[in-house]
């Protein structure tokens, strides 16, 4: 399953300086893998950012290994 990240991550100089961050919020892609990270469950993410689906948690962990990807030399 390719899950088009674009739909759900964006970029604005005016929001978080720049940072990707879930369309129509200040969540950043970066808090959402520190989360993840942490241990915490895509259940409780979504409990605390009820702003959150599923699909957008994914869509960020696809954000993160397609920017790696590119970034690898």
């Amino acid at each position: 399953m390719d899950i088009e990240y674009q739909q759900h991550i964006e970029s604005k100089q005016d929001i978080m300086v720049g940072k990707p961050c879930i369309k129509g919020t200040r969540i950043t892609v970066e808090a959402v893998l520190e989360m993840l990270a942490c241990g915490m469950r895509h259940s409780d993410i979504i409990s605390d950012y009820p702003s959150l689906t599923e699909t957008k948690i994914r869509a960020a962990l696809m954000y993160a290994a397609r920017h790696l990807k590119r970034n690898v030399a």
